[in-house]
């Protein structure tokens, strides 16, 4: 059994174990290769994020999918640094949107930089991507086309916030099935679809993807709730700060609502304040740990999670069909 890629995955198959960690180096040369540039500079902030490590979640699941079909399709390696590029890319820009100080353990680019500097970064690595995609032929650049515009609608109306009579809970699902869902299950379909796989399999493990990316985020939201800095990579309450409504603060307020207790109007009260104070941040830190609302919004991630297992039904049994199951768990066990 040896551990592999995010969360401490544990790959038994040997042969698996070697084509998983073979993919994931060549896909780390490919995102140093890809950050090149010739202008010195443009390379030291292009590299920052790669440089600073990070779970390699999409690349991992490119690889796994490849198990389906010809794991040795030269369109693999590729299509998991163009999945890894357009993430990181997201991150750049997400940072500054958020004033976010800190991204994987070190000083977020616009923090180091300024925000102009960390959206052009941004934009470069788009460009980079889109370079390499070019090479994988046009049903590429239309999935990845698609999975891009999901992304920023996502982005939008996570911004724009729930039309009038919208449950915001359901909005943000929805929201969260085009920022991170989207993309992972892109993940999913390209490596399956570089490497021959059926369609019947592509679809699937697409399925698979996009249930799977949303409880990814659930259980990021539950950390930056419930874990420290060291845990994360990130600023705990960042979401909290800058006033996201992320799932446990979206639970609270539907609790507030329907129950009316005076705790929790009265954290609901304390949420909308100023919580650029890092006492009252740490206050609401505090009261949402203990509260029902971080337990509840456990249980959908659980809940997406198990979703994303029941998609894998239809595959034949394999150890990649194992390590994706595996992979359900972690993202569970992250939140908890």
């Amino acid at each position: 059994m040896t551990v592999v890629g995010p969360f401490g995955l544990s790959v038994r198959d040997q042969a698996l174990e070697a084509d998983v960690q073979a993919g994931l180096t060549a896909v780390e040369e490919g995102l140093l290769e890809a950050t090149k540039s010739e202008v010195p500079f443009i390379t030291e902030a292009a590299q920052h994020l790669v440089r600073a490590g990070g779970k390699r979640f999409r690349p991992l699941l490119v690889m796994l999918a490849a198990q389906f079909g010809d794991r040795y399709a030269p369109g693999i390696v590729p299509s998991a640094v163009v999945v890894e590029l357009t993430h990181l890319a997201t991150l750049y820009h997400d940072d500054v949107m958020d004033e976010a100080e800190v991204r994987r353990g070190v000083s977020s680019a616009n923090t180091r930089w300024g925000n102009s500097v960390a959206v052009l970064t941004g934009d470069f690595l788009f460009a980079r991507a889109s370079h390499i995609l070019a090479d994988l032929g046009p049903e590429a650049v239309r999935v990845q086309a698609e999975a891009f515009e999901r992304l920023v609608t996502g982005q939008i109306l996570e911004t724009a916030g729930p039309t009038d009579g919208r449950d915001p809970v359901d909005h943000y699902l929805d929201v969260l099935g085009g920022k991170t869902g989207s993309l992972v299950a892109v993940s999913c379909r390209f490596g399956a679809m570089m490497s021959g796989a059926d369609e019947t399999v592509v679809d699937v493990l697409t399925q698979y993807g996009e249930r799977l990316g949303v409880a990814f985020q659930l259980a990021d939201d539950v950390l930056d709730i419930a874990s420290d800095s060291h845990e994360s990579g990130k600023t705990p309450g960042t979401d909290l700060r800058e006033g996201i409504p992320t799932l446990p603060v979206l639970r609270l307020r539907e609790r507030a609502a329907r129950l009316a207790l005076p705790e929790d109007i009265a954290l609901c009260e304390l949420l909308d304040s100023d919580l650029s104070d890092d006492a009252r941040l740490a206050e609401a830190l505090a009261a949402l740990r203990g509260h029902p609302a971080l337990e509840q919004a456990r249980r959908d991630t659980v809940r997406y999670a198990k979703e994303a297992r029941a998609a894998l039904a239809p595959l034949r049994e394999c150890e990649a069909k194992l390590a994706l199951l595996e992979l359900c768990d972690a993202v569970v066990h992250r939140a908890g």
